[in-house]
Parts: C-alpha cells; sequence; structure tokens
C-alpha cells in the first residue's frame, strides 16, 4: 500500500491577469434615439413609481386638507357660486408661468428645455429626429439641407370634381383652344418647369406616326458599347445590326450581328430613307456576320412614358402621304413595346448557331398584310374603338394572340426575309 502526499509551497494559488486587447477598429456609429418627446409621456415614470416606496403617514384626509368652510355656497341657499364653478365666457386669467401648459408638445417642433420651450429667435431649425452617435457634424448640416428640399407644401385639391361627359368635353374644347387659338396661345408665355432661363423657340402638332404605327419597336441597353472596335472610333455597323433569338439545351439567348465593312451597313441605312417601291425580283443581299451573344438581365413589359419622336420640319418628304393621311410639319411618335437591359454571355462553342445571314426583302403575305391593315386602322380607321365594343360586347381581348400578331409584323413590314423565332421569342420575352 502506497501513499502519496502533497505539498502546497504557496498558501494562495496564483492567478495571472489576462487583459483584454484593444478593439481592431473604431467603434461603431450606434444610432441612438434622442426624441425628447419620450420624457413627455406619462408612462415614462410608472417604472421608477413602482419601485419607490412611499414611507409617508396619510391621515384621513389622505395629505390634502380641504376646508370646505371657505364656499359659503356650499352651506347657504343663495349664495354666489361664482368662487367654486366659474364662468366659462369670463375665465380668470392664466398665469404667463403656465400658459406653455396648454400647448400640444408632439404639434411643436422647438427645442425643450427644463419642460419648458426655448427661445425663438426668428426661425427655429427643427432637431433631426435620429442623430447617431459619434457622427461628423458635416454630415448632420449635410442631412438638413436634404430635409428641408423634401418637405413639400401639401397642396388642397377641390373636392368637387365635376367628371360628366359634358364637362369632359368642355374641357377637351378648352384645351383645343388653349394650343390653336393666337389669343390664348404664345410661345414668350410658356416656361421650362425646371429651367426658367429655357425659352420655347417654336411649336409642333403631335400625331401618331403612320408610316411606323405597325411595328412593334423594343429598346435595347448595353452593358457596354458592342463591335469589336474601340470607344472613341466611329462604328456606322452599329445602326444596322440584327439582333436573332437564339436556344441552346433550353437556354434562351440573343445572337448579335454586324457586316463585315462600313460600306453594306451605310448602303442598307441608305435604301431605308429612299422613297420609292423596293425592287422585290431582283432585291439587294447584306451579308452579316455573328460577333456576339447576349443574355437578358432585365426586361420591362410595360413602358407607358417613353416613345419614339420624330420632329418633321415638312421638308425632309415634301407632301408624303401615308394611308390617306398627307404629312405635314408636325411631331410624330410611336410607343415602345418593351425595354430590355443586355449583358455579354460567356462564349459557348457547343452552341448550335449560324454565323452568317443573308438578308433581303421578300414581298409579304397575305396573312401579314392583313395583320398590317388591322394595326394600321388605330390609326386610320376612326371608327376602330368602336368597332372593337360592337365585335366584342363582353369586352374580352386575346391579348396573347395580339402579342405575338404585333412580334411576328416587326419583322415582315420592314421586308427583312422571313419573320423566325415568334416562340423562342415569347420564352425570352
Amino acid at each position: 500500500m502506497s501513499s502519496r502526499k502533497s505539498k502546497l509551497d504557496l498558501l494562495i494559488r496564483v492567478r495571472y491577469s489576462n487583459p483584454l486587447p484593444p478593439p481592431p477598429c473604431p467603434p461603431k456609429l450606434l444610432d441612438i434615439p434622442t426624441d425628447p418627446m419620450r420624457y413627455a409621456r406619462p408612462e415614462f415614470l410608472n417604472a421608477i413609481a413602482n419601485e419607490t416606496p412611499l414611507p409617508m403617514i396619510i391621515d384621513a384626509e389622505c395629505g390634502m386638507p380641504l376646508d370646505l368652510g371657505l364656499w359659503e355656497c356650499l352651506w347657504g341657499e343663495d349664495a354666489d357660486e361664482s368662487a367654486l364653478n366659474p364662468d366659462p365666457n369670463f375665465v380668470p386669467p392664466l398665469d404667463p408661468k403656465d400658459r406653455f401648459l396648454l400647448g400640444d408638445p408632439s404639434s411643436s417642433s422647438l427645442p425643450y428645455t427644463n419642460g419648458t420651450p426655448g427661445p425663438t429667435v426668428g426661425l427655429s431649425t427643427p432637431l433631426p429626429a435620429h442623430v447617431p452617435w459619434l457622427r461628423k457634424t458635416e454630415y448632420l448640416s449635410r442631412e438638413g439641407v436634404q430635409r428641408s428640399q423634401s418637405v413639400q407644401e401639401i397642396k388642397h385639391l377641390p373636392q368637387n370634381i365635376d367628371i360628366s361627359r359634358a364637362a369632359q368635353l368642355r374641357d377637351i374644347e378648352a384645351s383645343f383652344a388653349a394650343c390653336n387659338e393666337p389669343s390664348q396661345f404664345s410661345l414668350s408665355t410658356l416656361r421650362h418647369p425646371n429651367k426658367p432661363e429655357v425659352t420655347a423657340v417654336e411649336s409642333y402638332e403631335i400625331f401618331p406616326d403612320a408610316d411606323i404605327w405597325a411595328n412593334a419597336y423594343d429598346l435595347f441597353r448595353f452593358s457596354e458599347r458592342p463591335g469589336d472596335r474601340p470607344i472613341d472610333v466611329d462604328d456606322p455597323r452599329l445602326d444596322c445590326a440584327i439582333l436573332r433569338p437564339m436556344e441552346s439545351d433550353g437556354d434562351h439567348f440573343l445572337a448579335y450581328y454586324l457586316t463585315d465593312e462600313d460600306g453594306p451597313a451605310l448602303a442598307l441605312k441608305a435604301s431605308r430613307f429612299e422613297a420609292g417601291p423596293l425592287d422585290l425580283e431582283e432585291p439587294k443581299i447584306t451579308t452579316f456576320r455573328h460577333a456576339r451573344d447576349y443574355e437578358t438581365v432585365k426586361i420591362e413589359q410595360d413602358v407607358p412614358n417613353e416613345f419614339l419622336l420624330v420632329l418633321d420640319d415638312g421638308n425632309t418628304l415634301p407632301k408624303t402621304v401615308s394611308g390617306g393621311i398627307e404629312r405635314t410639319k408636325a411631331a410624330y411618335y410611336k410607343n415602345i413595346e418593351r425595354k430590355m437591359t443586355l449583358k455579354k454571355r460567356r462564349v459557348n462553342n457547343q452552341d448550335a448557331k449560324l454565323q452568317l445571314v443573308h438578308m433581303s426583302h421578300v414581298p409579304m403575305s397575305k396573312e401579314e398584310l392583313d395583320e398590317r391593315e388591322e394595326l394600321m386602322a388605330e390609326v386610320l380607321d376612326p371608327m376602330y374603338l368602336r368597332g372593337d365594343v360592337d365585335a366584342d360586347g363582353e369586352g374580352e381581348i386575346d391579348v396573347d394572340a395580339v402579342g405575338q400578331a404585333t412580334d411576328a409584323h416587326a419583322e415582315s413590314t420592314e421586308g427583312y426575309g422571313t419573320s423566325y423565332g415568334e416562340g423562342i421569342m415569347a420564352d425570352i420575352f
């Protein structure tokens, strides 16, 4: 049998200190609300009142002696009660020290000091709602300027607005009179809403553009300039590029095509401005080569406030008639169907795509001509809207059919070969 003996040399165990190292970064900005009105709420002192004992000896009058003998009206029948119940029309004067108690603290933006509002010298600047701790002063001044600019005056609109048919016709006729009558319309009285120094030089009537109304236009935004040329070098080929919808293993994208040289692109662009009929028997062929693939990042299907606007001075194509409408000096507009943002797609050599596209004009089929006439009726037929109501009493419109017809017709009206990829385009958009 063996026994172990331990010997303790020190009576107290040695404890080594382990101080914490300093923080590696500056202190964070803590957002501490400093609203002084939170101290004015009655429930703010509930916790203190509940925890504080009341070492008081309360008598029968609860510490508030009340001598009822001072009011003679309580004991006499015909005594004057004005001292006990003052007349509300003749209120006793209020002490100036107690006058601030009648104000609403929540509606005042003045700083408070010990329960009383601070001095009002000129226009007082309201304090910000939340001031972060350890914040630089220049940020506070900048925030105050932004807050003052964002405050707008509340405009009270008239409550009773006449929306009857007669009132609407009256307002519409008044708008035409304000624009057409020389006594009511003057360029010198027009002012820009944001730039007072800008003045109006000329006015145009605005009409729908019947020449291109049957076409569907989309607005494409590229993350960077397409093509292989530097940014400082002009590239006229970008005005005549082709975006062709493609599909590979269920992945939908857009193939981008450009001409090899500037000459074919400039010739194609010039042919679009020719007023004569197209030569469909011996059409000119323009060759495009695949440049890059793009994929959609953002698609906006509804673009209500953006249009294509053409200012026609009346001297480019004089007396041009389109669909029975004489083209005069005016501003012609066409709505934008969609807006899309494109970015470059990673190169994949396994994708099956056309490397060359030969584009030429072809005659339009009967179905395409019928679709074009139906779309042109929106701006050429005065009874177009009334005809839709008569044709469909329940007001049901096949939106998908109209959308596919518009997409297919966007290719055919320009005469760029056959319309392809309607199903793929529907999947992409």
